[in-house]
């Protein structure tokens, strides 16, 4: 049997920590191997521990969610682990530092329990997840306060269609939405997001959706 993923709940409010690890444990698949409601703690837990990874509430006390997934998952972290960040909507500036800070996707916490599963699994096969309802809002509403840097020698390697579709998947399109606008199969496209990923040494979809904005590719 293939070992259940491991999973570390990180949130300060007790009752939401409680009902994300009932709802894990109460999956075959998954298991929860611990909890906290600090970020010096979920840094220190997840170290000692190595889940699979981490759930990470935004707003903690000792140390915040969004440092305590940079000292996990951040650039230069030898070992990172995956971060799903959960927040709620009038946290969402937050978010956009979080997903800076290495975390591999996000939530909000009102999200019902399957979706929160989907959002573990996802992240852990090594996938991107962002709330596709609120992706473009959250980051788009932020990238005004970002100075788009120069383009650089990676950017600039990437072909006409693989900034088409850096946009597209800036605007929150799944691999099906962008095969349909730009009329091509899910597996070409998967070809053009790999490719994307390679050229300009980013992780996944979010380090993605992060880049363009950075570089002022979407407005």
């Amino acid at each position: 049997m293939t070992a259940p993923i491991r999973v570390l709940v990180c949130d300060d409010q007790a009752l939401i920590r409680t009902g994300f690890v009932t709802i894990i444990d109460a999956q075959p698949d998954l298991e929860a191997v611990g909890e906290c409601g600090d970020g010096r703690t979920a840094v220190d837990l997840a170290r000692r521990l190595r889940p699979d990874i981490v759930v990470m509430d935004v707003r903690m006390p000792v140390l915040d969610g969004i440092e305590a997934t940079r000292l996990l998952a951040g650039a230069g972290v030898a070992d990172p682990v995956k971060v799903l960040v959960v927040t709620t909507f009038n946290l969402d500036e937050y978010v956009y530092e979080a997903l800076r800070a290495g975390a591999s996707g996000f939530l909000l916490k009102d999200a019902p329990p399957a979706q929160l599963l989907h959002g573990i699994r996802t992240v852990t096969s090594g996938a991107a997840l962002l709330a596709p309802e609120v992706t473009r809002q959250l980051v788009g509403r932020y990238a005004s306060r970002i100075r788009p840097a120069r383009a650089t020698p990676d950017e600039t390697a990437l072909t006409p269609r693989e900034l088409e579709v850096l946009r597209l998947i800036a605007d929150g399109l799944s691999n099906s939405e962008i095969a349909a606008t730009l009329v091509i199969s899910q597996e070409t496209v998967k070809t053009y997001v790999s490719r994307i990923l390679t050229k300009l040494g980013l992780r996944d979809r979010v380090q993605a959706v992060v880049y363009a904005y950075r570089r002022g590719l979407v407005t």
